[in-house]
């Protein structure tokens, strides 16, 4: 009999109802952690080749190109340069704005269920506890009912089936609670990269900006030199 609880339809069977909330919270934790693995999956891109990429059309003053590009690349990271891109005409000020404000919009994608794994893994043990507690105390009101004699068998028997939702509830728990800490490396760092993105944009387009206009300067001044030479030939003629 006691054999037979280690198979799985045993451990639910002898588990009670609260085997079937943590088989749910087993559920919602695992669809999580695949909707966070594809999203992580999907964002990943190498930023110094985007930016590389970037930065050749934004020198040559090709906007056009450069917005092209950063909404074929997937991810955050590629958002928030565009967000910067389509208002490059702005002063660096507003600018720097804009892509905070952009970088603010991605953080809820980014933080998106992993609270949710976050719950599992701490609501999976307590659920188990409760389970143990509520099976101890059913084994005890038996040994109760029997006049206090209960052989050593069914207080084995009593005390697993008690420990069933424990067992289960740390099965569950420990695996979602390292998935959080993944994801929450990978949140923090694709932060990080979206940040760096957004200071680049703003220094890249900053400074095209004024290197066009010291170019401006210098052919402003180069024609007044010109025009000066040539009055001063006809002048003298």
């Amino acid at each position: 009999m006691i054999l037979g609880l280690f198979e799985p339809s045993g451990l639910i069977e002898q588990g009670g109802p609260l085997v079937w909330v943590l088989l749910a919270l087993a559920f919602v934790g695992s669809v999580c952690v695949v909707e966070r693995l594809f999203f992580f999956h999907r964002a990943r891109i190498n930023v110094g080749d985007l930016l590389v990429g970037l930065s050749n059309h934004v020198r040559r003053k090709a906007f056009a190109e450069a917005q092209h590009e950063a909404a074929r690349a997937p991810g955050p990271v590629a958002r928030v340069a565009h967000a910067a891109l389509l208002r490059h005409y702005l002063p660096r000020p507003d600018l720097r704005d804009v892509t905070q404000e952009a970088g603010q919009l991605e953080v809820p994608r980014i933080e998106k269920n992993i609270r949710t794994i976050l719950a599992v893994a701490l609501l999976a043990p307590l659920v188990g506890m409760l389970g143990t507690l509520l099976g101890m105390v059913e084994t005890f009101k038996r040994v109760s009912e029997q006049g206090g004699f209960a052989g050593p068998a069914e207080l084995a028997g009593g005390v697993f089936q008690a420990l069933i939702t424990s067992v289960i509830g740390l099965t569950v728990a420990v695996p979602m609670y390292l998935a959080y800490l993944y994801f929450l490396g990978r949140a923090k760092r694709l932060a990080h990269r979206i940040e760096r993105a957004g200071i680049e944009m703003v220094n890249l387009i900053s400074d095209a900006r004024e290197e066009g206009a010291i170019v401006s300067f210098r052919e402003e001044v180069e024609a007044r030199r010109r025009g000066s030479r040539k009055e001063k030939q006809e002048g003298a003629s």
